[in-house]
């Protein structure tokens, strides 16, 4: 069973901001941010993480995904950070893990550098932000569609979606996404000043990998979690940008052997 409530959430120099929010279960909270595929890439994990442990999960849409309207005000990762951490607050909820793929792994970690007292834990999967010489994230908008697929997946087939086959209001939704990637992250996808903001963190952090990541590969994985004290690295083989879509057992395992949280 899950409910969708909007919240309004007000923000100094942003105005009232309106958040869809799916909850699922019931429990220890955890909140899980979606990447830049929009919140039915993370809907699968919500619901088997709250059907197999007594969790509340709370997954938030980043307003200018699935359709929905996005403040011009609000137009970067840290952004979003504050929106949440503030929902977090309206919603007074404690002991929150945050779990983060992708874009939603950066807007974690700028969670954590905020250091709310609500958020006991972080993990990353997949994520993007950082910058790793070498290891560049992959140019995201200069890819077709059949190339994404590629470098996110394993075993791409399995996911593999004709954007021209799309209803209209599909393909428009598709192209929001499109749109509110750029704004908040950028053409790159990384913040030159992340990496060394993270040294500062103090917070449990489990950074989980897909082996097969073409977008951000292992070595990036690598660095991100070298960049944060009290983190952990976990390679998942057989899967890649997207684990908690591709292989959602491998993930709700990593998970919980970290005693249920980062």
């Amino acid at each position: 069973m899950s409910t969708t409530a909007t919240h309004t959430v007000p923000m100094a120099g942003v105005g009232a901001v309106e958040v869809i929010v799916a909850e699922y279960g019931s429990g220890q909270p955890f909140l899980l941010l979606h990447g830049g595929a929009g919140p039915m890439s993370v809907t699968g994990f919500a619901e088997l993480l709250a059907a197999t442990h007594d969790v509340r999960v709370l997954v938030p849409t980043h307003p200018g995904f699935g359709g929905t309207p996005r403040p011009a005000a609000l137009a970067s990762v840290p952004g979003l950070a504050a929106l949440y951490t503030t929902l977090l607050d309206r919603l007074d909820l404690a002991d929150v893990t945050v779990i983060g793929n992708s874009i939603g792994g950066w807007i974690t970690a700028e969670i954590a550098l905020l250091r709310s007292s609500r958020v006991s834990g972080i993990v990353l999967i997949d994520a993007v932000g950082i910058e790793v010489p070498g290891h560049p994230v992959a140019d995201f908008f200069a890819l077709t569609m059949d190339e994404v697929f590629d470098r996110s997946f394993h075993n791409p087939e399995k996911f593999r979606v004709d954007p021209a086959t799309l209803p209209p209001a599909a393909q428009a939704i598709a192209a929001g996404n499109r749109a509110a990637i750029a704004t908040y992250a950028g053409a790159t996808m990384t913040d030159p000043g992340l990496r060394d903001r993270l040294a500062t963190l103090e917070i449990p952090t489990l950074v989980l990998w897909g082996e097969s990541d073409r977008i951000v590969d292992a070595e990036y994985g690598r660095a991100y979690a070298a960049a944060i004290p009290k983190s952990r690295f976990q390679l998942l083989p057989d899967t890649g940008h997207a684990p908690q879509q591709e292989t959602p057992d491998q993930v709700l395992r990593a998970i919980w052997a970290s005693s249920g949280s980062a």
